[in-house]
């Protein structure tokens, strides 16, 4: 796992995918490229909920809407700051998707400081996540081509 290279690539599907297909084409790049990324799920604030677009994953999650201020991605979308939780069994907002769930990032998507949406991913691993991970999902999330895709999802 290479972030710089993996930044390139992202860069990559801004410059040349159609504005509909980013969302998928990031998200399916995440997946595919990242081993300790198990779930990665992009939720879209709409009113008071976080309502689940493009995700990844082996299976589907049954949290498909989530009120903002509830579990990690709720606490997330509230704060505006990104979530490392290194043990989701030590964290009680945590709102159990996977029993093999062990971390989870939660990154929040902005425009003119509020939040959007959000990228959620979990692994199955322990203390998975790190500074390196939030800083590579920070600036996904603040790409402005990104953003404008989020926008007309």
């Amino acid at each position: 796992m290479d972030y710089g290279n993996s930044e390139k690539n992202i860069e990559e599907i801004f410059l040349e995918t159609e504005t509909s297909q980013i969302l998928g084409k990031v998200v399916g790049f995440l997946f595919e490229t990242f081993d300790k990324y198990g779930w990665i799920g992009l939720y879209i604030v709409r009113g008071t909920d976080l309502v689940l677009g493009h995700w990844r994953g082996q299976q589907a999650t049954e949290h498909t809407e989530i009120p903002v201020g509830k579990g990690v991605c709720g606490s997330a979308a509230k704060s505006g700051e990104t979530e490392i939780v290194s043990n989701v069994n030590e964290d009680d907002r945590y709102l159990s998707c996977f029993a093999t769930t062990r971390s989870e990032i939660v990154v929040p998507i902005k425009k003119s400081g509020k939040v959007i949406a959000e990228i959620d991913i979990d692994s199955d691993i322990p203390n998975a996540f790190d500074e390196k991970d939030a800083k590579f999902l920070e600036k996904i999330a603040a790409n402005k081509t990104f953003i404008e895709s989020v926008l007309k999802y």
